[in-house]
């Protein structure tokens, strides 16, 4: 690895703009990046992370000012120069991954076609040769095998599968230095390997420099020659991966490897009763399609791509049922189907025995409080015109008739749940970091007090110790009310140490069900041995950290 700098960052602060003044979000931070070096940053929501690396693209909202240093690529001042400067070196010299592609990628675009406005404006290229970058890009990223993944629009494919989309566009003009904020959040365990060695790849073909900003440590481990860790916006530690990893100095650092989910067994599971006293939901022969079109005159109904073919499945009472499979096997349309947002297409879905109508709105009101939906994207999922203690309050009003004077108590516990503090509730979404947006969404789960969680990917966006966190948190909501959840997760460590049986999909078919242990340690189908293949490798620990350390009991 050359050890000169590809980008130098000096002595950076910045601020917010917030209703109690300016608040400092990076502080004095230096660090640099070497050519062909991929340095992970790290830690936990709100500490910066995202804020620094958008520095490294001259990117500030309208919000936030630089308080003092510089941001050095090329010898040139990358946070002074001009929007049209900056224009021509982003996605060209400097390119971006984000952390949610469903808000990144444009929605009246074919991604093929977003994929070509970043050739035609860096590289000049004409059809013929755009389209053949196009193919290369998409094989590099693992969706050659997707039906005219290039001719699809975003809401048509999965959240991994945009975030794939969302990857080659920032590869597509072999750029010097990657930028990549929780790129592989939501990615399967198989697609985040094929990822990790593509990236690799780059680094040792091209002599790509990276910035990969991340809450997944065992992923670093794999991938990053430097680690640098954040605290409140402080740099606390930065320095050889595999000396943070063995040997981390900061009490921080120490919890946040301590809190890693490692990939083993679940402590002593609950007793679970019989099946015939413990029915709550069940799914059975259904099947989804996407893309269907009525006829005229709102008469008939042409076929769409059917995604979910014929899944049978259970949840009882007191039960976590985990749903695990690559992006864009169906796991997130069948929980869309549970909560009335995907009508199946046949098939039924039954809660407490009862037969739910296809669609929310047909639903009564005791229906939709008892059954909850957790979005994957919080960025979509929460009104950026409503503050946060509107926001949680909400559902005591709607469900309860509880008003706002009423309900304030209940806020402030909801959010001290997720661990945020109780000044939150004045603040906008867009005042708060992407695991902040997704704490607030497990709260408004949560303040419903629901009877079945559908949780999509919630904890994809949180840093590991407000992880373990989280997990707490929702054993403990079980132990007290007896909640059902429905856990769609790629992270299988988590996914091990939290559900009582597991249902694998590949493709929308269901190709094997079955207690949690007895998947992991005994899979029969060949792809649930692939998946449980890559995960071994995924979450193996870098090095264990076994003395206590005095933050470990508060991360």
């Amino acid at each position: 690895m050359a050890t000169e700098a590809c980008i130098e960052v000096r002595d950076l602060s910045i601020e917010y703009r917030t209703p109690a003044g300016w608040q400092r979000a990076v502080d004095r931070v230096s660090l640099e990046v070497r050519r062909g070096e991929v340095l992970g940053l790290v830690g936990e929501s709100g500490s910066g992370k995202s804020t620094l690396a958008y520095q490294l693209l001259g990117y500030r909202p309208p919000n936030a000012r630089c308080a003092g240093g510089s941001v050095l690529f090329g010898g040139v001042d990358v946070a002074a120069l001009p929007v049209e400067a900056l224009q021509k070196l982003r996605g060209n010299r400097i390119s971006f991954v984000p952390q949610n592609p469903t808000t990144a990628l444009n929605p009246a675009m074919t991604v093929a076609d977003q994929i070509a406005e970043v050739l035609r404006e860096h590289r000049k290229l004409d059809a013929e040769a755009i389209q053949v970058r196009i193919g290369e890009l998409i094989g590099q990223v693992g969706l050659s095998e997707v039906p005219d993944v290039g001719g699809r629009y975003p809401h048509r494919l999965s959240g991994g599968q945009q975030q794939r989309i969302a990857i080659a566009m920032a590869l597509a003009c072999e750029p010097e230095l990657i930028v990549l904020d929780e790129p592989t959040t939501g990615l399967d365990v198989t697609v985040q390997q094929q990822i990790v060695e593509l990236l690799k790849t780059l680094r040792t073909t091209h002599g790509v420099s990276m910035v990969y900003v991340t809450h997944d440590l065992p992923l670093l481990s794999q991938i990053a020659d430097r680690l640098a860790v954040l605290y409140r916006g402080a740099l606390v530690e930065i320095g050889a991966a595999e000396q943070v990893f063995s040997r981390p100095r900061h009490d921080y650092t120490k919890a946040l490897i301590a809190a890693v989910p490692l990939f083993r067994a679940a402590p002593e599971r609950p007793v679970r009763r019989a099946p015939s006293e413990t029915g709550l939901l069940s799914v059975s022969a259904v099947r989804i399609a996407y893309g269907g079109r009525r006829g005229l005159f709102g008469i008939g109904r042409a076929a769409g791509t059917e995604v979910v073919h014929g899944v049978d499945f259970s949840i009882g009472r007191d039960e976590t049922v985990a749903l695990i499979g690559e992006s864009g096997s169906g796991k997130s349309t069948i929980a869309r189907a549970i909560c009335g947002l995907a009508p199946p297409g046949a098939g039924a879905i039954r809660y407490l025995d009862k037969v739910l109508a296809p669609r929310l709105e047909a639903r009564p009101s005791s229906q939709r409080r008892e059954i909850q939906y957790i979005f994957q994207n919080p960025d979509a999922s929460l009104n950026p015109r409503m503050r946060v203690g509107e926001i949680l309050s909400r559902p005591r009003d709607v469900f309860f008739g509880e008003r706002s004077a009423s309900v304030a108590a209940r806020v402030d516990k909801a959010l001290d749940d997720v661990r945020l503090p109780a000044e939150y509730a004045e603040r906008f979404p867009h005042e708060l970091s992407g695991g902040e947006r997704q704490r607030v969404a497990i709260a408004r789960a949560l303040i419903a007090e629901p009877s079945l969680l559908l949780c999509d990917e919630v904890l994809s966006a949180l840093d590991v110790s407000v992880q373990a966190r989280v997990l707490e948190l929702l054993r403990d909501l079980r132990a007290r009310t007896g909640v059902s959840m429905l856990f769609i997760s790629h992270d299988l460590g988590v996914v091990r140490s939290l559900a009582d049986r597991v249902v694998v999909l590949f493709n929308g078919d269901l190709v094997e069900a079955g207690d949690t242990e007895e998947v992991f340690q005994r899979p029969r189908h060949p792809y649930t041995q692939r998946l449980l293949a890559a995960a071994l490798v995924a979450h193996a620990p870098a090095a264990p950290v076994t003395e206590p350390h005095p933050m470990q009991t508060s991360a």
